[in-house]
């Protein structure tokens, strides 16, 4: 019996797979050997993004299977794409572990870490006779609220029948692609002032109508401090390029770029706040880095985060929609310029990024639990 080896399979969105991706790298750094396993389509963007001498092509072997669409299908539809998903990759997963159980007697896969959304990938695992763990891409009150949906339904409290109903402001489809940083943003933030710079990205997923994208642009552009605006090409209906009036005026104070390093830019002593869609992993990141929350959820657990982020921990801000659901620049402005000059939800901003500190450090929390389940890996 050779040393464990892992099948990390994640749901093909960027959401989804960066937080499995860091994942793999710890566990690898604990002797464990790492298959990752995206679809045909996720690997070749994967691929491309990275570096040559990037350790994931060292360090973790990575695989793929069709997702059952061709190559020009849109996988902007969720439902089509997970239908496809669940007729076609339990099959080509089955394949895949024989294929590697046939190989190498001293490197069978001994485990299978799939996405809480991919349950069938667990089924396979179990028939399989393989251990098989789920990993959860989101917040741990939301992973305790699914819990609690069939005493919730039995109790009678969910029994909406129609939607869920989208905000006029946003469309009825999603993107998920993979993006090159624009690392010329670091250069930009290392001339701003200390404390100064309003950094907004809504995440690979959020999708806004040209009238909410144009009153955003204005808003950013009436508070009159320096912004970081993650725009990619399919953010709204038209593109930031189609106004080169509103470029022109905010171009001493704004800078707009396709995609960010995102945790540098958070580091960067320059930046004051993060108007954030409050996915999962960017709240993570906000919070290990102290910087303070404007809030404007986009869809699933994301409400539920920026209920912890104002409600729970203080640490925020969240923006009100009109009765059309419309966000104006004026709530924009109003909100930045309250948040930057709260001096409490600062405090707790730091107070909670010291917390979080101290649980990944040896003898942290977070620590012991990685450890825990690190050997449970190699029994």
């Amino acid at each position: 019996m050779g040393r464990p080896h892992v099948l990390i399979i994640p749901f093909p969105a960027q959401g989804h797979v960066t937080p499995f991706m860091k994942f793999a790298y710890q566990i690898s750094d604990h002797g464990i050997k790492v298959t990752f396993v995206n679809s045909d389509f996720i690997h070749e963007k994967l691929v491309a993004a990275l570096p040559d001498e990037d350790e994931a092509r060292s360090r973790i072997g990575l695989a793929s299977i069709p997702d059952g669409l061709g190559p020009g299908e849109d996988r902007k539809d969720s439902l089509k794409l997970t239908d496809s998903i669940l007729r076609v990759m339990p099959g080509h997963l089955k394949e895949l572990i024989e294929k590697v159980n046939n190989s190498n007697d001293d490197e069978k896969i001994t485990c299978v870490i799939a996405d809480s959304a991919f349950g069938w990938a667990l089924e396979v695992a179990d028939k399989m006779g393989i251990k098989r763990v789920a990993f959860c891409p989101f917040g741990p009150g939301s992973l305790a609220l699914a819990f609690h949906i069939p005493r919730l339904i039995e109790a009678g409290l969910l029994n909406t029948t129609d939607g869920p109903l989208l905000a006029s402001h946003h469309l009825g489809h999603y993107a998920g692609n993979f993006w090159h940083e624009d690392s010329t943003c670091i250069g930009w933030l290392d001339k701003q002032p200390a404390g100064s710079v309003i950094y907004v990205a809504f995440g690979s997923l959020a999708i806004f109508n040209q009238r909410q994208f144009n009153e955003l642009a204005l808003g950013l552009e009436l508070v009159g401090r320096p912004f970081l605006w993650v725009v990619r090409s399919d953010f709204a209906d038209g593109s930031v390029a189609e106004y080169p009036d509103f470029i022109e005026r905010v171009a001493e104070n704004g800078k707009i770029v396709s995609w960010a390093p995102q945790e540098k830019v958070l580091a960067h002593p320059s930046v004051a706040c993060f108007l954030s869609h409050c996915g999962w992993n960017s709240t993570m990141d906000a919070i290990g880095m102290g910087v303070p929350f404007l809030c404007w959820p986009y869809f699933a657990d994301q409400f539920h985060n920026q209920s912890y982020i104002c409600d729970k921990w203080k640490v925020g801000l969240g923006l009100n929609p009109d009765e059309n659901g419309f966000i104006s620049r004026h709530e924009i402005k109003k909100k930045i310029e309250k948040l930057v000059s709260d001096d409490g939800i600062k405090a707790n901003a730091e107070k909670l990024k010291e917390m979080a500190r101290k649980s990944v450090i040896e003898g942290g929390s977070s620590y012991k639990n990685f450890q825990t389940f690190v050997e449970a890996l190699k029994q």
